[in-house]
C-alpha cells in the first residue's frame, strides 16, 4: 500500500508515564488525530471518556456525552462524514446496541473506531471483571456481509500502538475498526513509553473538480482520496444498497457490484492487515494459539514450560489469519487455545488444524484472568 504519513521535527523522544490501558487509549487516539469523541459511560471503559472530555476541547475538538450508545455511534458517524477522525468507547451492553450504527457506517464507508473493553455478560453480567467474551460479536454482531477489523493488545503499551493502527486502518479503508480490549487491560497500569511525536494518516482530500467527483467510483474505495460533507462535492449516503453516486438501486449486478466493493475492503488488504506474534519452534509437539491477556498469560507458561511450546497470539483477530494458523499447526500434536469465554476462539482454530491434531480448550469464564498455571495444566 502506498504510505501517506506525516511526522513533524528530529527522533521521536519517549515520554515515560505509569498509565491505564484506557487512559493509553485515550492518549493514542488523541495523538493519531481524533477530534470528535461521542460516547456514554460504562464499566469499564469509562476513563476512555473522561480522558477524552478533559483534553480534546484543549485540541480544538469535541467531546459530546450521548444519552445513549445508539446515539454515540450514530454521533460518530455523522462526525466523520464531515471529515473530523471520530471514536467511541463502550463495553458489552453498549456494543451490542451500537451494531445497527456499526453495519450502517459499513455501508456508507465512514471510518470510525470503536472501543470495546470487554466485561462478564450476557446482560448487565459482571461490570467489573474481565471477559472475551465479545470476540464473536465483534466479528458477526450487526446482520449481513460486512467489512469489519478488530484488533486485541495485550497489555497498556499495546493499546497505544494499537489505536494508533485502528485509527490508521478505519481511515485508510474507510471502515469501522474495533479495539477490542477486556477489564484486565482497561484498568492494570504499566509503564509506557509515549513518543512526543507519531506518524499519522491523514485521509487525503479529492484532487479533482466537484462535478467528476463520484463518492463511491471504482477507483475511489480504500487508500484514495474521498471527500467529506461540507467540502463542496456532490455526496450521497444512504444505509440501502446503491449506485457508485450514493443514490439506492435495485439492480442485481449493481448490487453484486456494491457487496464485493465491501468484502474487497478486507480481502484485497489481508497481508496489511494481518498482525501476529509468533514464536515458534518447528520441533514444538504442542502451539499455543491465543489474544489479548489470556495470552499473555499463555506466553509466561510457555516461558517456564519443561518442553518446547510453539505460541502465535493474534493482534489483528478478524479478519482471523487461517493461513497462518493452517501452517503453524501442521503436524503438531495438540493445540492449546486459552480464551476468558467459552471457547469463541477455538472454533475458528479447529477450522484450521489436521483431523489428528488435538484440540485443548482453556476457558474461564468467571471474571478471572486466566492464569499461567491453568495453562501449564494444559500443557503437560
Amino acid at each position: 500500500m502506498a504510505k501517506n504519513k506525516s511526522s513533524e521535527g528530529k527522533a521521536a523522544i519517549p515520554r515515560r508515564k505509569l498509565v491505564s490501558g484506557n487512559e493509553a487509549c485515550a492518549e493514542a487516539a488523541l495523538s493519531a488525530g481524533i477530534r470528535f469523541f461521542g460516547g456514554y459511560p460504562i464499566t469499564p471503559s469509562t476513563e476512555v471518556a473522561e480522558q477524552m472530555a478533559a483534553r480534546l476541547p484543549r485540541l480544538g475538538g469535541t467531546f459530546i456525552q450521548m444519552e445513549d450508545e445508539i446515539a454515540s455511534v450514530m454521533a460518530i458517524i455523522g462526525a466523520s462524514a464531515a471529515g473530523v477522525p471520530s471514536m467511541t468507547a463502550t463495553s458489552g451492553p453498549g456494543f451490542s446496541l451500537m451494531q445497527e450504527g456499526i453495519g450502517y457506517a459499513a455501508m456508507i464507508e465512514v471510518p470510525i473506531v470503536i472501543v470495546n473493553v470487554m466485561r462478564g455478560g450476557p446482560a448487565t453480567g459482571l461490570p467489573t471483571k474481565g471477559s472475551q467474551a465479545d470476540l464473536q460479536q465483534a466479528r458477526w454482531g450487526t446482520h449481513g456481509d460486512h467489512p469489519v477489523v478488530v484488533l486485541a493488545p495485550k497489555g497498556v503499551g499495546e493499546t497505544f500502538t494499537l489505536t494508533l493502527r485502528a485509527v490508521e486502518i478505519s481511515q485508510r479503508l474507510r471502515i469501522p475498526v474495533v479495539l477490542l480490549m477486556d477489564e484486565f487491560i482497561g484498568h492494570m497500569r504499566e509503564i509506557v513509553s509515549f513518543p512526543e511525536k507519531v506518524e499519522t494518516y491523514h485521509r487525503q482530500k479529492p484532487r479533482i473538480a466537484p462535478e467528476a467527483y463520484v463518492h463511491y467510483a471504482e477507483d475511489n474505495n480504500y487508500n484514495a482520496p474521498y471527500a467529506s460533507y461540507g467540502e463542496g462535492y456532490g455526496i450521497h449516503m444512504t444505509g440501502l444498497t446503491h449506485r457508485a453516486d450514493g443514490f439506492p438501486v435495485n439492480d442485481h449486478k449493481t448490487i453484486a457490484w456494491n457487496n464485493k466493493r465491501l468484502s474487497a475492503k478486507v480481502a484485497d488488504n489481508l497481508s496489511y492487515l494481518e498482525d501476529n506474534h509468533i514464536d515458534d519452534d518447528p520441533e514444538a509437539d504442542t502451539l499455543i494459539v491465543g489474544f489479548g491477556s489470556s495470552a499473555r498469560s499463555a506466553y509466561e507458561a510457555k516461558l517456564i514450560a519443561d518442553k518446547s511450546v510453539a505460541y502465535a497470539r493474534l493482534l489483528t483477530v478478524w479478519p482471523f489469519p487461517d493461513a497462518t494458523v493452517r501452517k503453524l499447526a501442521k503436524g503438531r500434536k495438540r493445540v492449546v487455545v486459552p480464551e476468558m469465554n467459552e471457547g469463541q476462539l477455538s472454533r475458528e482454530v479447529e477450522r484450521c488444524i489436521d483431523s489428528g491434531t488435538e484440540l485443548c480448550q482453556v476457558n474461564l469464564t468467571d471474571g478471572s484472568l486466566i492464569t499461567p498455571h491453568a495453562i501449564l495444566e494444559a500443557l503437560q
